[in-house]
């Protein structure tokens, strides 16, 4: 249990305020990597750049309740930028750098934006473009010179050159914790993004109930995941708020190196993210020598079999797991470079073979639910007995309500529920009942132990022709163990059967091919190869053999596209968009079942 001097905070900038007093041995409070050079600021160089950016802003003429955006990659000055906005009462919107212009038009007139700040001279032309249609938005900065709009730089001159700390206090003394503190638009698998409000109050809440979480001497760090997203914004404010320092990666190309530099204690991750630290891993034994390889694969199936509490492993179990950390564990561990107290993960289920894997190597994973609409945590593991077990997301979170409705759906109450849809209360009365329960969408059971564990998409569960259900998640999660698969989506509404789309991981199946003497040319002349066909009708077989009858998967297609943020099938946090792919792919989808 961590045993810090903390004290309770009431609005998110509170942490910035108090963080020099509660935390004087913390020299780093914020890195990131710049042309390949680690800039790290200190508590003090953090407020005072701070303070000059909400001088800035007031400049400007940024009013409390006004909305200001922030468009970038995760960065040190995202954190300011984020903090200064709030501290004199205005209302930060975080906005993916990756979204499409219609998406950044809808954003930008529906928040009323007056300012929004950004990285990157592609999201710079959006702007641009979208300008003559945003009147609200009067000012735009660029994090660098681009000789198109001011920068950033020359915002905080402005700032630093016309301090006034008086105000800057009033401003600060006459936010309220239930005062809004952010608009996060939902990125979403559906629809136009929604704009969840939430207030100081929610996400302080988040903070107070999670402190206790990671180990005192858990003081490093690392973040990839977008600070856009409620789950990985949330993490960073409590690292801060414990006073750890917060270690940015370069970019999504360079996590594995950037571990090995920073050596972090603690970070949050996706399932599809540790999945490939998992295959990376387990192929990092292919050269070996042969009694080495059968060692080291020992060793991984071993960890696969990993119970978390301490009462389900045998002492058998422990000495082999003992000898296994000597001869391979270790050395993974020191391959990584991480030296992990937690490692989160969220968003979406992670396979139990890899939690159990990971925990078992030293990389002890805390698997946590929620949505943006619930500041997002509803459940997390936690450190208490039985706090953390593979396939579940722990308890609910002290201060949390949960009951499970009609169909099993998942009904949350409490500090963490927002305030609401912005400027949508007929929306926000579809989710929030009367009784303030939250619903969420999702379907879910308790375990005899008092474990939430989450069991599909209500909106995804479809009914075939033959008047059966067919939950999609549970097929696409147990069949994504496959190193063969990458993504894959099921079909069936009205259907004699289930059918899906498949789309391969191609890095594994170039590898398969060249071990089986197949010629791998392109991925399309791949997909269609009758040997790779085969290969996969018989991975489709063996899935299918943990399913009933009516699960089963009869017939599937092979898609060689990308599906990728870029590409947009892919959310921030890497969940598939069952929309996109269903109109992107309606002619497959209808071959499927002809």
């Amino acid at each position: 249990m961590r045993d810090l001097k903390t004290v309770d905070i009431t609005r998110l900038f509170d942490i910035l305020t108090q963080y020099e007093t509660v935390h004087p041995e913390q020299k780093i409070a914020l890195a990131g990597k710049r042309n390949g050079v680690w800039m790290a600021y200190s508590p003090g160089e953090y407020q005072d750049i701070t303070n000059n950016i909400s001088y800035g802003l007031m400049q400007l003429g940024v009013q409390h309740g006004d909305c200001v955006g922030i468009i970038s990659t995760n960065r040190p000055e995202w954190n300011m930028i984020d903090m200064a906005i709030m501290q004199i009462g205005a209302i930060s919107v975080p906005v993916y750098p990756t979204i499409s212009e219609n998406d950044y038009r809808h954003i930008v007139r529906h928040s009323g934006m007056k300012v929004v700040i950004l990285e990157g001279a592609e999201v710079m032309n959006k702007i641009a473009a979208i300008m003559p249609d945003t009147p609200e938005l009067k000012h735009v900065y660029t994090f660098i010179d681009r000789e198109k709009f001011p920068y950033l730089d020359q915002l905080i001159a402005l700032g630093a050159a016309n301090q006034n700390p008086e105000e800057l206090q009033r401003r600060r003394d006459a936010v309220r914790p239930e005062d809004c503190s952010t608009i996060m638009y939902t990125s979403g698998t559906t629809g136009l993004p929604k704009g969840v409000m939430l207030s100081h109050y929610n996400i302080c809440s988040q903070l107070m109930n999670l402190r206790q979480t990671p180990a005192k001497w858990s003081k490093r760090a690392f973040s990839f995941l977008p600070l856009c997203h409620a789950y990985e914004r949330m993490l960073v404010f409590l690292y801060q708020y414990l006073g750890m320092t917060v270690y940015y990666a370069q970019n999504l190309g360079t996590i594995a190196e950037n571990i090995k530099e920073v050596n972090p204690t603690m970070m949050s991750a996706v399932p599809r993210v540790l999945e490939k630290f998992a295959d990376k891993i387990w192929n990092s034994s292919k050269n070996m020598k042969p009694m080495a390889k059968k060692i080291f694969r020992w060793a991984i199936r071993l960890a696969e079999q990993y119970k978390i509490q301490d009462y389900d492993r045998s002492a058998w179990y422990n000495f082999k797991l003992k000898i296994a950390d000597k001869l391979v564990y270790s050395k993974i561990r020191k391959g990584i470079g991480g030296d992990f107290d937690i490692v989160v993960s969220g968003a979406a289920s992670l396979q139990p073979r890899l939690a159990a894997f990971f925990s078992a190597i030293g990389m002890p994973v805390y698997e946590g639910y929620g949505a943006t609409e619930t500041s997002p945590v509803i459940c997390v593991s936690c450190r208490e007995r039985d706090g953390r077990e593979v396939g579940t997301v722990g308890f609910p979170l002290p201060g949390v309500e949960i009951r499970l409705g009609e169909n099993n759906e998942i009904l949350c109450r409490g500090h963490n529920v927002m305030m609401g849809y912005y400027k949508d209360p007929e929306l926000t009365a579809e989710v929030i009942d009367s009784d303030g329960w939250f619903h969420t969408g999702d379907a879910g059971r308790w375990t005899e132990k008092g474990q939430l564990q989450i069991t599909g998409r209500l909106k995804n569960i479809f009914k075939t022709s033959f008047g059966k259900y067919v939950n999609p998640q549970a097929i696409e999660e147990k069949f994504s163990e496959s190193p063969f698969i990458e993504n894959m989506v099921v079909f069936g509404e009205n259907q004699k059967f289930a059918a899906a789309l498949i789309s391969p991981d191609m890095e594994f199946l170039k590898s398969w091919c060249k071990g089986h003497e197949v010629n791998f040319t392109t991925a399309a002349e791949a997909i269609k190869d009758p040997v790779v066909l085969k290969r996969f009708s018989q991975e489709v077989e063996k899935y299918n053999s943990f399913f009933g009858e009516t699960e089963k998967v009869k017939k599937f297609t092979l898609i060689c596209d990308e599906w990728s943020q870029k590409t947009g099938i892919l959310t921030p946090t890497l969940k598939v968009k069952r929309h996109v792919i269903k109109n992107l792919y309606k002619e497959q989808i209808d071959a499927l079942f002809v």
